[in-house]
């Protein structure tokens, strides 16, 4: 049995993330259903599907401490899509960052925002060495969030999703890397 509770995981400036509440589900299905994000995914998941993949993320969540979780806006509560840390069967060894937003969320930083916190929580609290993010060619908008975030092109691989199997790009990022990295982009504190 799920629990649909949305527990608190993390806040960012602008994000709640959380886990999964059952209002979700609704709206994860027609962000699934999106012609933009359809095409990303080989085509519209169905109702079924997609509650799927959100029970799926919350069991992992319960299990491992992982998963694919959801993203809401603070300013006004709503759902935005989810994000979060999880492995792909084809790379058991690896644990991948993804994001999926619904296509009126695009373009506003979000994905980078939360894909962030799940990094410092992998590398700080789960104590991860990589962490890999996969698309395909074809999605530059992901590979733009990748980048953005500091990965750095890997290797391609075929990897099979939703029974379908892609040419994918694989992006990672080491501990080290995002160490050194966020103390770059650190903003200065004001002293008293």
């Amino acid at each position: 049995m799920v629990d649909w509770d949305g527990t608190e995981i993390m806040r960012t400036p602008r994000l709640l993330l959380r886990t999964f509440q059952a209002a979700d589900l609704p709206r994860y299905a027609e962000l699934n259903a999106q012609p933009q994000v359809a095409e990303m995914l080989g085509g519209p998941l169905s109702r079924a599907e997609s509650d799927d993949i959100a029970e799926w993320a919350q069991q992992l969540w319960a299990r491992e401490r992982l998963g694919l979780l959801a993203v809401e806006r603070l300013a006004d509560g709503e759902f935005l899509g989810m994000c979060g840390l999880h492995r792909l069967r084809e790379r058991p060894g690896d644990i991948e960052v993804g994001w999926r937003l619904a296509y009126q969320h695009w373009g506003q930083g979000y994905a980078t925002e939360a894909a962030t916190a799940w990094l410092d929580y992998g590398f700080d609290v789960l104590g991860l060495p990589r962490v890999i993010s996969v698309t395909d060619e074809p999605n530059v908008r992901s590979l733009a969030v990748m980048r953005r975030l500091g990965l750095t092109f890997l290797e391609t691989d075929q990897i099979t999703d939703n029974g379908e199997t892609f040419d994918a790009v694989v992006y990672a990022i080491t501990a080290a890397q995002w160490r050194a990295r966020r103390a770059t982009t650190a903003v200065p504190q004001e002293t008293p």
